[in-house]
């Protein structure tokens, strides 16, 4: 008895308050300006190190199901929250041995520590502890003079070394406003951490490169894991779900294809609202693209963004995730339907199973979306009454940051979810 309360004083009340802050403390000038923290570890639903530990077999085989339901239920611990979102994200194979994941894990870091280097080559700045927030390069290539980062020699007759070059001072200028309110970040040596891992990211995956918001996703990744390679992997399979969000062009947004079906989604669950919005020109619903770009970090805390992540993530999950990302080819029969039987489905995350037992698999179709129409019918009334254009729409809704509890929004989206699938079907 004595152990139980132990236990419940540690996870509630008062006691799980002063827990996360001591795991994500906040700087005392900006305690008055951030969104309340909704969030607290629950003893018997939180999935804690104790659990996470047992999930495991002696050889390392993960019981990813027992995992799920216990997030589902209330989330992760922060003490290992950083190597769940590691098996999340699928970074790792749940079926996969201790030995197997040491192994990748030191062959990931020699990968990144390879293109540390070449990127190094060319900006000796990069992994110094420090980083930049003034151009380097001129828009024709030419190296700045002054700037201490040793760009000695023109670069104009490289396009991808001078696109990259060109968009580092920028990465710097956003991680600079990146979460300062965390006492984390006070360190210069966090924030260039968080900046090798951006610049380094921008220069692999080039199709994308950097875009304002990937700061704000990598962010929580380089606090949660020690390690800048692991830090980088797990921003890396992160993005590997939300990339084509930040693919933008002259004519379109990264975004548009989610949006696209949020409109779909209000039209078939709440015509009434879809029909108001449509007469405000915002039938495109262009006011959500923040909150589907970056999930909602600007809506919640800190914590609860978090919370929130790991709840969808665990909700979104498909046991073949590794797969996918590692052997696509080898993975492709693993999506049919017709070949899952019960106890298989039961290893699929709540959302993603209740897709595939209904037959629908647009990628597009993620549980974010379903997270902003349930924003959006909590906000029917005030919006069907006060909103005379799209300016009202944007008030309206700017009015759920640091008011919306992370648990109900999930719960009501699933909830429309449903709601929708069953409409879509009979139509």
């Amino acid at each position: 008895m004595v152990v139980l309360a132990a236990i419940a004083e540690l996870f509630g009340g008062n006691a799980g308050t002063e827990e996360l802050e001591a795991f994500y403390p906040i700087r005392p000038d900006c305690l008055a300006d951030i969104p309340k923290t909704r969030f607290r570890p629950r003893v018997g639903k939180t999935l804690s190190a104790r659990r996470w530990h047992a999930a495991f077999s002696e050889d390392g085989h993960l019981d990813i199901e027992k995992v799920l339901r216990r997030i589902q239920r209330g989330g992760i611990h922060p003490s290992i929250k950083g190597f769940v979102w590691e098996f999340l994200l699928g970074c790792f194979d749940p079926n996969s041995t201790f030995d197997d994941r040491n192994q990748l894990r030191e062959q990931r870091r020699e990968r990144y520590a390879m293109w540390k280097t070449e990127c190094q080559n060319m900006v000796p700045v990069i992994g110094s502890g420090k980083y930049i927030t003034r151009p380097i390069i001129t828009d024709d290539g030419q190296p700045i003079e002054g700037e201490d980062c040793h760009v000695t020699s023109a670069v104009s007759d490289n396009k991808k070394v001078a696109h990259w070059m060109l968009f580092l001072h920028q990465i710097g200028l956003d991680v600079f406003r990146t979460d300062r309110a965390l006492v984390f970040y006070e360190d210069e040596a966090n924030q260039a951490k968080l900046w090798d891992i951006l610049a380094i990211y921008s220069w692999v995956d080039d199709d994308i490169g950097y875009v304002q918001g990937m700061n704000d996703i990598c962010s929580p990744m380089v606090i949660l894991l020690e390690n800048e390679a692991d830090a980088f992997w797990c921003f890396e399979h992160a993005m590997r779900r939300l990339r084509e969000n930040f693919r933008c062009s002259t004519s379109s947004i990264g975004v548009q294809s989610q949006l696209g079906i949020l409109s779909q989604v209000i039209k078939t669950v709440d015509p009434k609202l879809h029909q108001h919005l449509e007469d405000l020109d915002g039938g495109e619903y262009l006011f959500a693209f923040r909150m589907l770009m970056v999930l909602f970090r600007r809506e919640f805390s800190f914590v609860d963004a978090l919370y929130l992540w790991e709840v969808m993530w665990a909700m979104e999950y498909n046991p073949n995730i590794f797969s996918l990302y590692e052997q696509p080819d080898a993975a492709l029969d693993s999506n049919s339907t017709q070949t899952l039987h019960a106890k298989e489905l039961k290893r699929y995350g709540k959302f993603q199973r209740k897709n595939l037992q209904n037959g629908h698999t647009d990628k597009n179709c993620a549980l974010s979306v379903f997270l902003v129409a349930s924003v959006l019918e909590t906000k029917n009334r005030q919006i069907l009454k006060d909103a005379k254009g799209l300016d009202d729409v944007v008030t309206i809704l700017g009015e759920i940051t640091g008011n919306l509890d992370a648990k109900k929004a999930c719960q009501n989206a699933l909830k429309i979810q449903d709601k929708y699938l069953k409409k879509a079907k009979k139509s």
